[in-house]
């Protein structure tokens, strides 16, 4: 079981790291879209800036007295010149940036080629980021009026928060969804954990009642045997209720210790070769005999001479007598109980079948769960543990063989036991 939930949590951190790896390169190829569509952005809207900038008009005209120094047209300083025109310049830029659906900060600076600079952004600062920087040469009316060749740069600052912006729909739903899996794993191996040291203290605790049961269970055997060999004719039958009574809690606490040691592997069967028949057979005397004392119409058929399986005698045993104290208990008036037992294809079959009060449909796939218990209503007084087709499931699968149940209300039920002939 510890090998297995290492297993399960490797699996679960390289799945995780794998999840992670992938998140991260659909994140790189994501930025690298962006990247490639803010560039043809940038390109196309200097191209209508460009085009814009060639004719004369309003803002071309205050750049040129603004690169010119010329005071003559204007009742304003120079500086208040630049100033107007570094303003009206940034609005124009925003404006054609915006329609092609560029929203990122950025600035710009006019200069001619010498790298003599004209006009700048209002908050100018100098970036060393060539990747960032769009130069456009500049046609028309203002080289044209200056005789000089005119470059306007666009400058942006650190675009990797903005285009991690423009993921937000899918890297933010990504990161959630990865933290809400890691979260349900979690808890679902925590409460894994839980509840498997509830079910390890839970069978200790019954291992220990069971072994403490074990002593009285010996000592009123015992003193049921002395008190056999000084019983009279009146206290004999008593003293066999006695018996019967002390023999059934014995096999109780016996099948709780060998289910809880099955379970938990503590107790493996040792499966050998031997001839099942005579068992059965004896199996089917001993049953037979008990049926005459209480009334029970049982009936078995044991076709062929021999079945040679793998086996744990005890165990398997212990099964079938389960089985037939079930078709027992569970009956109303004079139980009608038959066994049949054959081989075929190579498979070992043991049928019981009664006609009892059957099990709803609902019911049928619980009744090899450990504890549980039909909810059957005033249909019958029988009280047991939910242990018994627990453990016969348990050893059946442990010879390498399957449990079959078909079963009907009101008409009876009929479990097959399969195990394969080695």
């Amino acid at each position: 079981m510890l090998n297995f939930k290492k297993g399960y949590i490797i699996v679960f951190v390289i799945s995780v790291i794998g999840l992670s790896f992938i998140q991260y390169q659909y994140l790189k190829l994501g930025l690298n879209l962006a990247k490639v569509q803010f560039n043809t952005k940038v390109g196309q809207a200097l191209q209508t800036i460009k085009t814009d900038l060639s004719s004369q008009n309003e803002l071309t005209f205050l750049i040129d007295q603004a690169i010119t120094k010329d005071e003559s047209y204007f009742t304003l300083s120079v500086d208040s010149i630049q100033d107007a025109s570094s303003h009206f310049l940034n609005d124009f830029l925003v404006d054609r940036l915006l329609e092609r659906g560029v929203k990122s900060d950025f600035q710009y600076r006019l200069y001619k080629n010498d790298s003599t600079v004209y006009l700048v952004s209002p908050s100018f600062e100098k970036y060393d980021n060539e990747e960032l920087k769009f130069p456009v040469v500049l046609s028309g009316y203002l080289p044209n009026k200056l005789g000089e060749r005119l470059i306007l740069e666009l400058q942006f600052k650190d675009l990797a928060t903005y285009f991690l912006s423009q993921l937000n729909g899918l890297t933010i739903p990504s990161l959630i969804f990865m933290v809400a899996i890691i979260i349900v794993v979690v808890w679902v191996f925590r409460s894994l954990y839980w509840q498997r040291n509830v079910i390890t203290t839970t069978n200790d605790f019954i291992n220990n009642l069971t072994h403490e049961l074990k002593t009285p269970v010996f000592s009123i055997g015992l003193a049921t045997k002395l008190l056999e060999e000084k019983a009279t004719e009146e206290t004999k039958p008593i003293i066999a209720i006695v018996r019967e009574q002390n023999d059934k809690l014995k096999v109780h606490v016996e099948k709780v210790l060998d289910l809880a040691g099955i379970e938990s592997n503590r107790s493996v069967l040792k499966l050998e070769k031997h001839d099942f028949y005579p068992v059965l057979e004896n199996l089917c005397a001993s049953f037979s005999k008990l049926s005459e004392l209480e009334k029970v119409d049982f009936k078995y058929l044991l076709e062929g001479d021999s079945y040679m399986i793998f086996c744990e005698i005890a165990h398997l045993e212990n099964a079938i007598n389960n089985l037939l104290d079930n078709a027992k208990k569970y009956s109303e008036g004079i139980p009608k109980i038959r066994l049949k037992s054959f081989i075929k294809d190579g498979y070992f079959y043991v049928t019981v079948k009664d006609e009892g009060i059957g099990i709803h449909e609902g019911e049928l796939k619980n009744v090899f769960k450990k504890y549980h218990r039909i909810s059957s209503g005033d249909l019958h007084n029988v009280r047991g543990y939910g242990l018994g087709l627990s453990y016969v499931k348990q050893v059946v699968k442990l010879h390498n063989g399957k449990v079959q149940l078909e079963s009907k209300p009101s008409i009876g039920t009929t479990v097959t036991i399969k195990i394969p002939v080695k």
